[in-house]
């Protein structure tokens, strides 16, 4: 099964033990599929694709609250039909609940040419403590960015002093180091596409996600 973004839910049920008979009837339970995948949207809302196989042949999924099922190996998963939020909260209840948290994400913004925070994101950082600390985040990773002003070189050493600012403000806020990844992308991987040599402020930041 291949899945692109996504969260696909899959429930597979028990084997099933048939007893024999002059004339037997198929039971409810035989007629349930082995396996019944659901796509389901990101927390953002956005919906990917994920393609669901056997040797017999497969199905794509690329809609949201899709359902494909499978009854056996030799039976090709059936043609992709829309599930029903009740449905869905039935069947995959336990293992929705079951889901680690989503991870949190916060952009923190600099001034220009600066390891320095801007204003509004010294203010800001008392939520990313607070995440921290409420998740009991033993893996957060901060990671550096920077616009394409100057040189590469130099872009590149600026976003790791960010990255590196930020994660001392959070260890002074008695978040342990061991528990920050701390990276730097330079002007590599931009937030918002520039041409070279241009001052975004969106692009002068520091990404850190709490898991």
């Amino acid at each position: 099964m291949e899945t692109l973004r996504s969260l696909a839910v899959a429930m597979v049920a028990p084997a099933l033990l048939l007893a024999s008979c002059a004339a037997p009837r198929p039971s409810a339970d035989a007629l349930r599929p082995e396996t019944t995948v659901v796509l389901l949207p990101d927390a953002d809302g956005k919906v990917g694709r994920i393609i669901v196989a056997n040797q017999a042949g497969s199905r794509t999924l690329d809609r949201a609250e899709t359902a494909t099922s499978i009854h056996d190996a030799q039976t090709a998963p059936a043609e992709p039909a829309p599930m029903a939020a009740a449905e869905i909260a039935t069947t995959f209840g336990d293992a929705l609940a079951a889901q680690p948290p989503r991870p949190l994400h916060f952009v923190l913004y600099f001034e220009q040419g600066s390891a320095e925070l801007t204003a509004t994101s010294r203010g800001e950082l008392k939520a990313v403590v607070r995440a921290v600390h409420d998740r009991r985040s033993v893996d957060t990773s901060v990671v550096g960015h920077s616009d394409t002003a100057g040189d590469a070189r130099m872009n590149l050493g600026l976003s790791l002093q960010r990255a590196i600012a930020v994660a001392a403000l959070l260890s002074a806020e008695g978040i342990p180091p061991e528990a920050l990844e701390i990276t730097s992308h330079g002007e590599a991987n931009l937030l918002v596409p520039t041409g070279d040599n241009v001052s975004e402020p969106r692009n002068r930041c520091v990404e850190v996600t709490v898991r």
